[in-house]
């Protein structure tokens, strides 16, 4: 079985695989989900961060939800992430980022939640800042490595990467070649060391954990704004990403333009079509992998979910009735639960 669960305005849509046929449920939610995250080793627990309201979990695979516990001291949740390999108390690691700035971790499956203040001692604090709210900044995006259960990595919009190696107690600041407008990020399930990022001034990726950065745009133009990128979990060289123009074409379905980039073996990045909808009114996509499926990517936007299934250079659409609703929604949140292989549609 597989199961993706996407946010889109006051719901969250659960697409199940059973038996090589799909099926779509939408579930209300407490409120608009700005993230979502899935709980691989506790299957139904999920994570979602609101705008305003602080950040909620279900047990039930979303049919009903919960406030989360005390400890997060912002009610703006940015981003949620579960730790793929860091269990406590038979629950997986949680952490929440929000708005202004802040890194918050539970042990307990969001019951209770510890703060990491030194994130705001580190001097490039003073220059962060989200230009649509000067006054302010945000934690876009957390990913913990799959490889170090101590290691994580926070991206700041707009400040760039930050690591700890002790999972948050200190951090190291952004480093020469990485993007300041990160919006994304995945680590390599199987190879070490290797992480990307997707940002509004392209794409950059580190072979070494972190301590070392490089940016590669070739091919890009003009489509330099990143919003999500994922990893082919059988090659760490096979990379996709959603990309559009700028900001003002990324995320409003009703003026969107995005596109969905491809590279490999080093090389330069290269529009992929097939499969895909045209560019105009395509909101970006979110993208996402999965361990147990080599060379699987999945991607969903307003306009529908997508599979490929020979590692992003061809797509299929999903054969489910989509929600009109949906259709003038950005997707901001993705998550997905996914089985053993299993033959193609």
């Amino acid at each position: 079985m597989e199961i993706v669960y996407f946010s889109a305005g006051r719901s969250i849509l659960e697409v199940k695989k059973e038996q090589q046929e799909w099926t779509l449920n939408e579930k209300i939610t407490p409120n608009t989900f700005l993230c979502l995250a899935a709980d691989p080793n506790r299957p139904g627990r999920l994570y979602g961060g609101t705008f305003n309201d602080g950040l909620w979990l279900s047990c039930d695979n979303g049919d009903t939800w919960e406030p989360a516990g005390a400890g997060i001291t912002h009610k703006r949740i940015m981003s949620v992430a579960v730790s793929p390999i860091e269990v406590k108390n038979d629950l997986s690691v949680v952490w929440a980022g929000t708005e202004p700035s802040g890194l918050f971790r539970s042990e307990d499956g969001g019951n209770t939640w510890t703060d990491c203040p030194s994130l705001l001692d580190l001097p490039s604090r003073p220059s962060w800042s989200f230009p649509p709210r000067p006054h302010t900044h945000h934690v876009r995006w957390i990913q913990p490595d799959h490889h170090n259960e101590h290691r994580i990595f926070v991206g700041i919009e707009l400040g760039g990467v930050m690591k700890s190696e002790d999972k948050g107690a200190h951090w190291e600041d952004r480093k020469p070649h990485s993007q300041y407008d990160c919006h994304s990020m995945a680590v390599h399930p199987r190879v070490s060391g290797r992480v990307y990022e997707a940002a509004g001034g392209g794409y950059a990726e580190s072979f070494d954990g972190g301590t070392t950065w490089q940016t590669v745009n070739e091919g890009l133009a003009p489509y330099n704004y990143l919003i999500s990128v994922a990893v082919d979990p059988a090659n760490a060289d096979t990379v996709v990403a959603s990309a559009s123009k700028s900001p003002y074409e990324a995320y409003n379905p009703e003026r969107a333009n995005t596109i969905v980039v491809r590279r490999e073996n080093g090389g330069s990045w290269v529009r992929v079509h097939e499969g895909l909808p045209d560019a105009d009114g395509s909101a970006h996509f979110a993208l996402a992998s999965h361990e147990s499926r080599p060379g699987v990517f999945y991607a969903v936007n307003n306009l529908g979910l997508y599979i490929s299934y020979d590692a992003g250079r061809t797509w299929n659409k999903i054969s489910i009735e989509w929600p009109e609703f949906v259709k003038g929604k950005r997707i901001p949140g993705f998550a997905i639960i996914a089985g053993h292989d299993e033959k193609h549609e």
